[in-house]
């Protein structure tokens, strides 16, 4: 099965330290094409009210994932076609004796949801739901999690454990997903074989890499994840 991580007294041990002489997974290699995969709101639409293009024929809820410092705010932020609503706040002293993300320089955390929207070829838009990252933010996510119809799961090498209790919970809501590796500047680089081995995935569960700051390789991790759910669709 998936990930169990979060609810098993032995989780699966992460590659060590040293980078693998294995390239990390590519994402997909189609072409993008912003002008095509965006369909943005024209001003006769914002006047009569429309908020997506009249070519839309269907919609989506989608989960972001992944623990405190992923990138789940960038990401969204970076895809997102209309202005991200992003709920920021600056850690207290308190949280941040329990809040201990890679990137020591982080000084603030999400405290509800990221949210933003993006269309893709003009027909299907995607409503993008950024949850907390920490553990006691359960309830809320989970409260997040209904109606959606996916997860995009996002992973940081520099510590692959704090994604454990993420995939666990995808699994526990039964919510079909794909894994997205956030590389960072100076991150450990795994093989494909030695990141699903960690991670504990399913042969069929998508694994990419991206840059949650770039809009290409960002949207390219999402159109993984969407042929993933069309194709679980299909074959039930």
């Amino acid at each position: 099965m998936a990930s169990k991580a979060a609810s098993e007294a032995t989780a699966p041990e992460a590659p060590g330290a040293a980078a693998s002489s294995d390239a990390p997974p590519d994402p997909p290699t189609e072409t993008y094409a912003p002008t095509k995969a965006y369909a943005p709101v024209s001003p006769g639409d914002a006047a009569s009210g429309k908020y997506v293009s009249s070519s839309v024929s269907g919609a989506a809820k989608i989960m972001v994932v992944g623990p405190l410092g992923v990138g789940k705010t960038t990401f969204i932020g970076t895809v997102s076609e209309i202005k991200p609503l992003s709920t920021e706040a600056v850690m207290t002293q308190a949280g941040a004796s329990v809040d201990v993300p890679p990137d020591q320089a982080k000084a603030t955390t999400t405290v509800a949801l990221d949210f933003g929207r993006m269309t893709l070829d003009g027909e299907l838009v995607l409503y993008l739901f950024g949850t907390p990252g920490q553990q006691r933010f359960l309830p809320a996510w989970r409260d997040l999690a209904r109606g959606a119809l996916g997860a995009l799961a996002l992973v940081d090498t520099r510590d692959l454990t704090a994604s454990f209790d993420a995939l666990g919970h995808l699994e526990d809501l039964g919510l079909p997903f794909a894994v997205a590796v956030n590389v960072f500047p100076g991150s450990p680089r795994h093989s494909d074989g030695e990141l699903r081995a960690a991670l504990d995935l399913l042969p069929e569960t998508p694994l990419v890499s991206c840059d949650a700051r770039d809009e290409r390789s960002s949207v390219m991790a999402l159109i993984a994840l969407v042929r993933h759910l069309v194709l679980a669709a299909e074959s039930s």
